[in-house]
């Protein structure tokens, strides 16, 4: 365990999305409706979901998260932010409905109950990971900040939530919040999460990848399974327009990491 900032007494829960809260990359769920409406072709949809089985077998090093980030800013370019809106309006709680692990749930509900603020720590857009956090009751959520000019993103990224930046994220909410990151927990099923984890007293691996697995192994962390998906539309109401408006940004996100990781495979092969 690396050294830890304290910065007071308050305890928080920190949250991977894909595959920690929700059993599908949104890589995946999203691909469908945006090609639909015209933001991503066919080619960039078989892209996506060849990448995402390559997520599943591998897991991302640095080098490949700056690739994803690369990725994202060219696909995201010049995309209209009312179009977006619309798209995820009408079709974000049917994705995401399904989606969300009942033990993920469940865990959420249990940190609520000892007091704990819940967050949602992200690679995917704030404005996706926010709605999504709020439907499984989060306290609050962090995701990559694009940035927006006229109506369009720019393809500039404000702070891409990976890596390393997840720590960063991490950090600047214990300064924020009061919370003692000694006391805290984190969970995340990717190796590239590696600092998330390090940053708080009580890591955990869920559906760790292998590199991840053997980490935890060898530094004791718990492991945990989550593997069954449980409709939510019951207990949760339907996202606000409000909420529902910040989702634009997250969706490109995901999409250009699955083909980021697609060129990554491809040249790997060359």
């Amino acid at each position: 365990m690396t050294e830890h900032a304290t910065h007071g007494s308050r305890v928080a829960a920190f949250f991977d999305l894909d595959k920690t809260v929700i059993a599908k990359s949104s890589t995946l769920a999203f691909s469908r409706p945006f090609f639909q409406e015209g933001l991503i072709n066919r080619r960039a949809v078989l892209k996506s979901a060849y990448a995402q089985f390559v997520f599943m077998l591998a897991g991302a090093d640095a080098d490949q998260m700056d690739r994803m980030r690369s990725h994202i800013t060219a696909l995201c370019a010049g995309w209209d932010v009312e179009q977006v809106r619309s798209i995820v309006d009408e079709t974000l709680h049917d994705i995401v409905d399904p989606l969300v692990y009942k033990e993920a749930t469940q865990l959420i509900t249990d940190h609520r109950t000892e007091g704990h603020d819940v967050v949602v720590v992200s690679a995917s857009g704030e404005e996706l990971v926010a709605p999504i956090s709020t439907m499984v009751g989060a306290t609050r959520s962090v995701g990559t900040r694009m940035v927006v000019t006229d109506g369009r993103y720019s393809g500039d990224v404000d702070f891409y939530c990976a890596g390393e930046n997840k720590a960063v994220a991490v950090k600047r909410l214990a300064e924020e919040y009061g919370y003692d990151l000694t006391r805290c927990f984190a969970y995340s099923d990717s190796i590239t999460d590696l600092p998330l984890l390090e940053a708080v007293g009580h890591p955990t691996a869920v559906n760790p990848d292998r590199a991840l697995r053997r980490v935890a192994l060898q530094r004791g962390w718990p492991t945990l399974t989550f593997s069954d998906p449980v409709s939510l539309r019951a207990r949760i109401p339907r996202p606000s327009g409000t909420a529902v408006a910040v989702t634009a940004i997250g969706l490109g996100a995901a999409t250009a990491a699955g083909v980021a990781w697609y060129g990554l495979r491809r040249k790997r092969r060359g």
